[in-house]
């Protein structure tokens, strides 16, 4: 499975972007995805995840309400909905596959998509 990140680039503050990332070689459909970030000497971050299962969704308290995950089996694509976009969301956004959000065990990543939030 190869995973690519697509719909970076730079926003306002208080704007919004849709990330997707697009799978190749493999159906999204067994695998949790979640995204995370990483910022300019920061931790990598987990912003969300969405599980296989049930389509049971989580958020980092940093996004939650103002980001939304969704998933489409058909397309073979996750999606990030970012609204109401803050300086601090400034990070290199990548996406990842698993068997389940509460795995430790991540088999796929993507490059990442940059996002930046500057007036």
């Amino acid at each position: 499975m190869q995973l690519v990140e697509s719909g970076g680039g730079l926003v306002q503050p208080g704007g919004s972007l849709r990330l997707s990332c697009a799978s190749s070689g493999s159906s999204l459909y067994y695998y949790a995805i979640s995204w995370f970030r990483q910022a300019p000497g920061k931790e990598r971050e987990e912003v969300s995840c969405i599980n296989s299962s049930d389509g049971s969704t989580s958020y980092a308290d940093s996004v939650k309400g103002r980001f939304t995950i969704s998933k489409n089996n058909a397309k073979n694509t996750a999606y990030l909905q970012m609204n109401s976009l803050k300086p601090e969301d400034t990070a290199l956004y990548s996406c990842a596959a698993r068997r389940g959000c509460g795995s430790s065990y991540i088999p796929y990543r993507g490059q990442g998509t940059q996002v930046t939030v500057s007036s």
